[in-house]
């Protein structure tokens, strides 16, 4: 069935397994920017365990309910500089980090104007590392219900995603156990070439 979904940071593991196996991915352009969501933040398996990466954003103060679409990042410091870093403490001695690095190193170096532009960008890189193939369609306007998706928006809001994966081997798995539905990097810098079959495998609900 095609699915409905947002565009957010270097996606979870679960709306990646969602993408890997609808029949057709829209993606949702026309909802109102929520905080505190996957829209532009991103989980990572850090040497102290799970760490958050946060975009800065700039919040209009004359309009509450900004389009995501609209959001544009805030520049007044080098965010790109620190979550390379902490991508690199946490997955440097990966069994693939150094064969993805270049493939990622252009989300940290392109100067963004909109988060949609930058959300766009690491879903489209994340699905060429994972050599699955990534065409979509873009909604034109807001619907709260709909009926000829299987609606997989709520993956956006980590609190309402409760999807369980199967075990894979972490980097720090074994000082802190295993980590569920991080970013897709994490699958990518530790399963390599096996992460499109992990995705498919996924119960997808």
């Amino acid at each position: 069935m095609p699915i409905l979904i947002h565009p957010t940071y270097f996606p979870s593991i679960s709306s990646f397994a969602a993408m890997a196996q609808a029949e057709a991915v829209t993606l949702e352009m026309d909802d109102n920017f929520q905080k505190q969501t996957n829209r532009n933040r991103m989980y990572i398996y850090s040497p102290n365990g799970i760490q958050l990466l946060n975009i800065p954003v700039k919040h209009s103060r004359e309009n509450a309910h900004q389009k995501t679409r609209d959001i544009k990042l805030e520049t007044a410091f080098d965010w790109q500089k620190q979550h390379f870093k902490s991508l690199e403490a946490a997955y440097r001695s990966s069994p693939f980090f150094e064969y993805f690095e270049d493939a990622i190193m252009p989300v940290f170096e392109k100067k963004y104007t909109f988060l949609m532009d930058l959300n766009l960008d690491t879903m489209d890189i994340g699905s060429k590392c994972l050599r699955m193939d990534f065409r979509y369609s873009k909604t034109e306007e807001y619907f709260k219900d709909v009926e000829t998706f299987q609606d997989f928006r709520y993956l956006a809001n980590g609190k309402k995603d409760k999807m369980q994966l199967e075990p894979y081997t972490q980097v720090f798995g074994e000082k802190h156990g295993f980590i569920n539905n991080l970013s897709i990097l994490d699958l990518l810098f530790n399963e390599g070439r096996h992460a499109l079959d992990y995705l498919k495998r996924q119960e997808v609900k």
